[in-house]
């Protein structure tokens, strides 16, 4: 990349409230809830903040939020039940994210400007405009949709436990939002780069910083060390945030004194058996829905082994609490990675890379209390 466009797209953090515009933002997540829904909670509050913001359209608000608009389809959970839909992870992701989209087009109040989110917002855009909207901005969670389409190939072949979310029917939509988008909204460099190595132009990406709740720091109160090396991965529990490829190095890290939490849920039946099994040969990974905070807080080492993330919030909340984060190459939240200090950045795909990684922190670990290697 030429320095210029280097120093152009480091510096450019033109949040969109900023251009002064009154804007309505949509999103197919609860208010605050899992990353997207969090990637939606910055872009209302930067825009609260600036005083643009009009309505957002969201599955689930703030609570007693008057700006909040709830979009609900009663026919998707139907849809989703239905043979073949049921056992295809991507038609029910399609399905989801598309009804939220026209649902939206049918309700949404004329602004200035519309933030809306890839995959769910191609009908919504076309609305929008149609209303007047001077500016449309699309916000992408993840790195250009063929580098995406790309890394989830090469997870899927590499582990064919089940397929990956993303569709070609998602793909060619992405595509159609790209060209309608006056702005395209990215968090971090890399997915930046992927944009302009597919022929964009610097002035129609935007970048908007992200950061990690204010509730992830470490612990005030921590409990006594004891003798469990204990590693920690946050996220969805899918063969493309690399979950089969963290289980295979942890295969081979061999102290017994270690544990592998799973803080996240599954999505296909391949998964669940693929997980079943491996519990059931290593009885020191653990699957733990719910609150991901109290096992940050306990960490010695947070991996992060996705074969594609445009940021990563949860390696951010990781480093929040004091813990290093390991991370791919393809993983966003890279930038934040001083190697050997809060983490490391580690080739995406290599199970050895992993089991180095958890050595490293684990011998790094066993000197800095009374846990011995085994």
């Amino acid at each position: 990349m030429r320095s210029r466009e280097l120093r152009l797209a480091r510096h450019d953090n033109d949040r969109s409230s900023r251009s002064g515009l009154v804007k309505t933002i949509s999103c197919n997540a609860p208010y605050g809830n899992g990353g997207l829904g969090r990637h939606l909670e910055e872009l209302v509050e930067d825009a609260r903040t600036a005083g643009t913001l009009a309505k957002y359209y969201t599955t689930r608000p703030k609570a007693g939020d008057p700006a909040g608009v709830p979009v609900n389809d009663p026919w998707a959970p139907r849809l989703s039940r239905w043979t073949p839909i049921r056992f295809s992870h991507g038609w029910r992701a399609y399905l989801g994210f598309d009804r939220f989209d026209r649902a939206v087009g049918l309700t949404i109040e004329p602004a200035e400007s519309h933030i809306g989110f890839s995959l769910q917002s191609l009908h919504t855009f076309r609305a929008a405009r149609t209303a007047g909207c001077q500016r449309l901005e699309l916000v992408s969670p993840t790195s250009h949709i063929d580098a995406v389409w790309k890394r989830h190939q090469a997870a899927c072949r590499a582990y064919p436990i089940e397929r990956t979310w993303l569709n070609e029917r998602q793909r060619r939509k992405a595509l159609l939002e790209y060209e309608a988008a006056d702005k395209i909204i990215i968090a971090t460099d890399y997915a930046r780069d992927s944009f302009l190595e597919q022929g964009f132009p610097i002035e129609k990406l935007s970048r908007f910083d992200l950061t990690a709740a204010q509730r992830f720091r470490p612990a005030d109160d921590p409990p006594p060390r004891d003798d469990i090396f204990r590693a920690v991965y946050v996220g969805s529990l899918s063969v493309n945030k690399g979950v089969p490829l963290l289980l295979t190095a942890f295969s081979s890290f061999t102290p017994r004194q270690a544990e592998l939490t799973l803080v996240g849920g599954w999505g296909s039946r391949g998964m669940r058996r693929y997980l079943a099994e491996c519990c059931a040969r290593d009885p020191r990974i653990r699957i733990a829905p719910g609150d991901p905070l109290p096992h940050l807080q306990r960490a010695d080492v947070y991996i992060h082994p996705s074969y594609e993330d445009g940021w990563a919030y949860a390696a951010v909340e990781a480093l929040a609490c004091g813990v290093p984060a390991v991370v791919t190459e393809d993983t966003g939240a890279k930038e934040l990675i001083v190697d050997g200090v809060n983490g490391l950045v580690i080739p995406t795909g290599s199970p050895e890379a992993i089991t180095e990684a958890l050595n490293m922190f684990y011998f790094r670990s066993a000197g800095s209390d009374t846990r011995q290697p085994t």
